[in-house]
């Protein structure tokens, strides 16, 4: 004989299971915008059946089913499209970091532009030619010296800028290093809650969905490898340990530098930031280091006309110009120490034997975009520029009409100087092509950042799309769930008000016959 109240039990378990799976709807539907999470589903399994009860074994057909019940709650999620997700993640942080400083660097020298470095040096030489048409001319000599000066200022300024964005790279290193702890911190510490939970039998789908953000987060700012023990995440950056278990590794900005130097540091944004500090940033403060060092003292070949007389006891390419022999008989075919090198060889109102340097350094090193500027002595006083080769009489006095030194200073604009490039590598180009040629390689890694950038932000894009195909709560498909579940709760309710109505009219109706 059946059991009266098995039905019962059946509508119960049917009540309960699709209440369940109600409730992890609502909770499916009430996640539905926030990141990271994964839909969750209900497993429903059919309870344990039983044979239908006899004296020595069951006479009726089959086994007799007991109803419904839910056996775990899982979330859904590919870890396939994880990995693939972190893997271009990794290489996403270290493009757009880069493609963010060379923007930057763009923005610092500022090129091509009204207010350039560039343009500053065209107007330096410009005031070179304009002085040499009347070198008597007291405001040309000032317009030179305040020429001299901007350019001085141009490169100081580019130089201490770049030097600022070096040094931003450096803080935000350190600070992506705090960030990498509190993330591993983090991960560990839910490592240990989720091997709690799941060790009561229970499923840690939101703990889990937790861990995961945190991973992805994590993914961006260096390359990671991720792999599930049985005491949760171990992460790996190369083959150094971040997260094993219960226990994460402090790092900071030094282990970040050696990991890059190691080949650990593959990825990701604080590769980015190494990266663009010793490589772009540096670069291009070396860049103008040369080209400053270079207009003042690079070597550069003139040609000195005859008739000009040369400082007492100048020596040039291993010859010493003393005595009558200062006066050249000839045009003179020289290579001299850049504008410096050019302008002592010349007079100003004031010398007979010859001009001061032109551009020195501020703390007396070699001149470098930081610290170059004009001669003091000049800055003090615009008669000690040069600009005559000629001399007269007894006392000998400076020709001071003559225009020479200028005019071959103002002709350096159109002079190639070796460019000393360091390592025993030089290279001969005007000023203003040397400059170019800095524009354009910026320009181009510049745009091949932005391609990368853009490139990887489109595969990032489209994985994360097919993860969340797989993982993210579609509200059309939770309300068709919704109503499903509703319907079977209400079917499951209508079944046990029959298997009420029926045990009332067993009990209570009856055996009343004949009373």
């Amino acid at each position: 004989m059946r059991s009266t109240f098995g039905g019962l039990e059946i509508s119960k378990r049917s009540l309960f299971a699709h209440q369940a799976a109600l409730t992890t709807t609502g909770h499916n539907v009430a996640n539905a915008n926030t990141k990271g999470y994964s839909r969750q589903i209900v497993n429903l399994v059919a309870s344990r059946p039983i044979e239908a009860p006899g004296y020595m074994r069951s006479s009726a057909p089959g086994q007799l089913g007991q109803g419904v019940e839910y056996k775990s709650i899982s979330r859904i999620r590919e870890q396939f499209l994880d990995d693939q997700f972190r893997n271009e993640n990794k290489a996403l942080g270290s493009w757009s970091i880069r493609q963010d400083t060379l923007e930057k660097i763009e923005a610092i020298i500022n090129e091509p532009s009204e207010t350039g470095i560039r343009t500053v040096i065209d107007k330096f030489w410009k005031a070179w030619s304009d002085f040499s048409k009347d070198p008597e001319n007291i405001d040309g000599r000032k317009i030179v010296r305040e020429s001299a000066m901007t350019l001085a200022d141009g490169f100081n300024d580019v130089s201490r800028r770049l030097t600022d964005l070096s040094a931003d790279l450096t803080e935000n290193i350190q600070v992506k290093a705090n960030q990498i702890n509190t993330i591993t911190q983090a991960v560990a510490k839910l490592n240990s809650e989720i091997q709690r939970v799941e060790g009561l039998g229970d499923n840690a789908n939101d703990l889990r969905d937790q861990r995961d953000l945190l991973v992805d987060d994590l993914s961006k700012i260096v390359n990671i490898d991720v792999i599930e023990t049985e005491t949760g995440y171990d992460i790996l950056m190369g083959g150094i340990s971040l997260v094993a278990g219960h226990t994460f590794t402090d790092v900071d900005s030094g282990i970040l530098e050696s990991a890059l130097a190691s080949g650990d540091l593959t990825a990701g944004e604080v590769h980015g930031m190494l990266l663009s500090r010793d490589q772009f940033v540096t670069s291009y403060l070396k860049e103008l280091d040369i080209m400053a060092n270079t207009i003042a003292n690079g070597k550069v070949t003139i040609t000195i006309p005859a008739g000009s007389v040369l400082p007492d006891n100048t020596t040039i390419g291993g010859v010493t110009y003393t005595g009558a022999a200062r006066t050249l008989t000839s045009d003179l075919t020289v290579e001299v120490d850049g504008l410096n090198g050019l302008h002592q060889l010349g007079y100003n109102f004031e010398n007979t034997d010859g001009a001061p340097v032109f551009f020195t350094s501020k703390d007396g090193g070699p001149i470098t975009a930081a610290n170059m500027q004009l001669n003091v002595d000049i800055q003090n006083n615009a008669n000690l520029i040069a600009s005559s080769l000629r001399t007269s009489g007894t006392p000998e006095s400076v020709v001071r009409g003559n225009n020479t030194a200028a005019l071959l200073l103002s002709q350096l604009r159109d002079s190639k100087y070796t460019f000393d490039l360091g390592g025993g590598t030089t290279t001969s180009n005007t000023v203003d092509d040397y400059f170019r040629s800095v524009i354009g390689q910026l320009g181009i890694q510049a745009n091949e950042a932005n391609r990368q950038t853009t490139n990887q932000q489109m595969l990032v894009e489209q994985v994360d799309a097919r993860r969340l195909s797989v993982s993210g709560v579609s509200l059309d498909e939770e309300m068709t769930n919704m109503i499903k579940f509703q319907h079977a709760y209400n079917a499951a309710a209508r079944a046990m008000t029959t298997f009420d109505e029926m045990l009332d009219k067993v009990i209570n109706s009856m055996g009343v016959v004949g009373r």
